[in-house]
């Protein structure tokens, strides 16, 4: 199988979009002071001030589209609190909590636990290692799990127990695609009932057993280069229609506008410094 090809013909009806809650965290004090991915270099200068102007036009084309974006304040010892889809899960009401596999991201937690409570969820506090949104992606009616470098396998169990919910274990292998969200998008948060969402993701970042279960699960998923997947194309927000991607991912704009999707590119690439993009600083609120 090629990279574009997939295993039964793609769905061809009009895609709709559907409104969504996102929680985001403004980047007012985001530097990169340590190293806990590939992505980061502490050497090399970052501009706060260009992080602030990207992730504002991130922001912009969400409220755009029409979605409700709600904010968490930034603790200033705590750079990587921008990538707010690692403080947690959200369904039905309920929010997960994160528990970081890092010391310097530890403090994060609590915080977005916390704001969860202040704001309507019931919190059920994680007693595995676990990184929200960033390992938790919800595809219909079942919860895709990553596991590999930060989220343990048995956060799956702990996450099925508090949501009632299957949960079906990925398996990491590509130290760059450290989070689940950097190597699978799910671009039908509503699909049609009876239906499997539609997915794309970097065969190569999984396991050959975990290939095995999302070619079984999801023949037609669009399967994405490594040349876009480096630009964390992947690591992308949909609305069933519109797709906010990297910028620089223009293989996988173009596998997205065949399949009917309205991509729209934007610039993180300061944010892209502390190995993050367009999901990582984007949590879906479910209430």
């Amino acid at each position: 199988m090629t990279i574009t090809d997939t295993a039964a013909a793609p769905r061809t009806e009009a895609r709709v979009a559907h409104h969504r809650t996102y929680l985001m965290c403004r980047p007012d004090h985001f530097t990169v002071s340590y190293r806990i991915n590939p992505w980061m270099h502490p050497d090399t200068p970052t501009d706060t001030a260009l992080a602030l102007r990207q992730w504002d036009e991130l922001y912009r084309v969400f409220v755009g589209l029409g979605h409700d974006v709600e904010l968490i304040e930034q603790d200033a010892e705590l750079p990587d609190m921008v990538y707010a889809a690692n403080g947690g899960f959200t369904l039905d009401g309920i929010a997960y909590s994160a528990r970081f596999a890092h010391a310097e991201r530890a403090a994060e937690g609590p915080l977005y636990a916390a704001w969860f409570g202040a704001h309507g969820f019931s919190v059920a506090d994680a007693a595995q290692i676990n990184e929200g949104e960033g390992d938790f992606l919800l595809a219909g009616d079942v919860i895709l799990a990553g596991s590999g470098f930060r989220s343990t396998v048995d956060s799956q169990d702990e996450l099925a127990a508090v949501t009632g919910r299957e949960v079906i274990g990925l398996t990491l292998v590509d130290p760059r695609f450290y989070h689940l969200d950097t190597a699978l998008v799910v671009l039908d948060p509503l699909p049609e009932e009876g239906s499997a969402p539609t997915i794309a993701y970097l065969p190569a970042a999984f396991d050959e057993a975990s290939r095995a279960v999302l070619e079984q699960r999801f023949p037609d998923a669009i399967l994405v280069s490594d040349d876009d997947a480096v630009w964390l194309g992947l690591n992308a927000i949909s609305d069933g229609l519109n797709v906010v991607i990297a910028a620089r991912a223009t293989g996988f704009e173009a596998q997205l506008r065949e399949r009917g999707y309205n991509p729209i590119g934007v610039d993180l690439s300061e944010l892209l410094r502390g190995g993050g993009g367009v999901k990582c600083c984007t949590l879906e609120l479910r209430r």
